[in-house]
């Protein structure tokens, strides 16, 4: 199995500490492969423990004013994923579940949770997507009334990474400032706060935790507001301009992790008297999984390029980053699935498993046509008619 190849990409995007953190990653990969757990839940909170112990969550979570280096977000979760995408979901979440703290909240806030997150102590979660409303966030029902110095809380999300082990949600409900997404508003709401429930966990086709919450006049202080009232959707949107163009990168790890067994196995089958990839409609096959596979990543680290050295924090190349990850992920483990016949479909073998991992990417943080919808609105407003 080829565990070992995933390095960095050698392009001038970038430096000498991307070069080191590679090894880092490559480290820890070799360190906790192989490990086994009683269940999922317990292998979800090892891995965030032992992240945090590498430093690895120092780049999910900065300390301090530190810049994001969105470069390294993208190593670390390319990198990740090609070995395990449940590890790159625990470091993902670290990240996106303290976001809107660490730039919208109070610095009693901050000193409380980003610290234990970084550490990998504390096990962070966002709840914004709800049972009837899922990218169109501006329509969600979750309410939050405000009575005297507390908020009451009443609604339900779905599809909530992390529920059940985290130690906090960041959670957008409504409380009514303006219409639509001018009127949502975070809060932080402990795991262990009354009148908040975690249903059983969903069961996906690839193992990941989540559950629902449901909230029952859950009492809120008005101190675990993030930011103003009626910024929550901005808050919300902080964490994807900032982890959109890594998952993109998450793409390129597993695709490049499934081009590298079809590889393998082509190299090894015997088709016709001779290996497999001499024949040419595999040598194509191949051919289009590579050149599938260079041009989303280098999509992707254009965009986390542009966002550390030039300062652009635009959603155009972080959404076209996003779409051509996950979408190149589908294609090339579709045709390595294809390669390796029935292997490929049966239980237990890595590119079955990677063709489940692969087909929530284009879905998750923005389904593939909100990535297109604002790449084409991006584009139409930065165009000027000749004359």
């Amino acid at each position: 199995m080829p565990t070992n190849l995933w390095g960095l990409w050698p392009w001038p995007f970038f430096d000498a500490t991307h070069e080191a953190l590679a090894e880092r990653i490559k480290s820890w990969n070799a360190e906790n492969h192989g490990k086994v757990y009683a269940t999922m839940h317990d292998e979800c909170i090892a891995m965030v423990r032992s992240l945090g112990a590498a430093g690895l969550l120092d780049y999910a979570v900065p300390s301090g004013d530190a810049p994001f280096d969105v470069r390294s977000v993208c190593l670390i979760r390319e990198g990740l994923t090609y070995q395990h995408a449940l590890a790159d979901a625990m470091f993902a979440m670290q990240g996106i579940g303290t976001m809107a703290i660490r730039r919208f909240g109070t610095a009693a806030q901050r000193e409380q949770y980003l610290e234990p997150c970084r550490s990998g102590q504390r096990i962070a979660a966002f709840a914004l997507t709800e049972p009837e409303t899922g990218s169109d966030v501006a329509s969600m029902t979750t309410e939050a009334r405000l009575e005297g110095d507390h908020y009451v809380l009443n609604g339900a999300k779905t599809l909530i990474s992390n529920a059940g082990i985290a130690d906090h949600y960041l959670v957008v409900a409504r409380t009514g400032e303006a219409p639509g997404a001018r009127g949502l508003t975070m809060f932080l709401v402990d795991a262990e706060t009354p009148g908040l429930h975690v249903s059983d966990p969903i069961e996906f086709i690839a193992p990941h935790p989540a559950a629902s919450l449901r909230f029952d006049d859950c009492r809120i202080p008005v101190a675990n507001r993030i930011g103003e009232a009626g910024q929550g959707f901005k808050a919300a949107m902080a964490a994807f301009d900032i982890f959109r163009p890594s998952v993109g990168a998450a793409g390129v790890g597993l695709a490049r992790r499934a081009l590298h067994e079809t590889l393998a196995h082509t190299d090894q089958r015997r088709l016709f008297g001779k290996a497999m990839h001499g024949l040419e409609g595999v040598q194509m096959a191949l051919a289009d999984m590579a050149t599938d596979l260079e041009g989303a990543a280098l999509l992707v680290y254009r965009a986390a390029w542009a966002h550390d050295v030039r300062g652009e924090r635009g959603a155009y190349e972080a959404c076209m980053a996003k779409l051509a990850g996950s979408e190149a992920a589908g294609r090339i483990v579709d045709r390595a699935v294809q390669l390796l016949g029935g292997k490929g479909v049966t239980r237990g073998n890595i590119i079955e498993q990677l063709y489940r991992e692969a087909r929530p990417m284009r879905i998750y943080e923005g389904a593939s046509e909100i990535q297109k919808l604002v790449i084409a609105r991006n584009l139409i407003k930065s165009y000027t008619l000749p004359g």
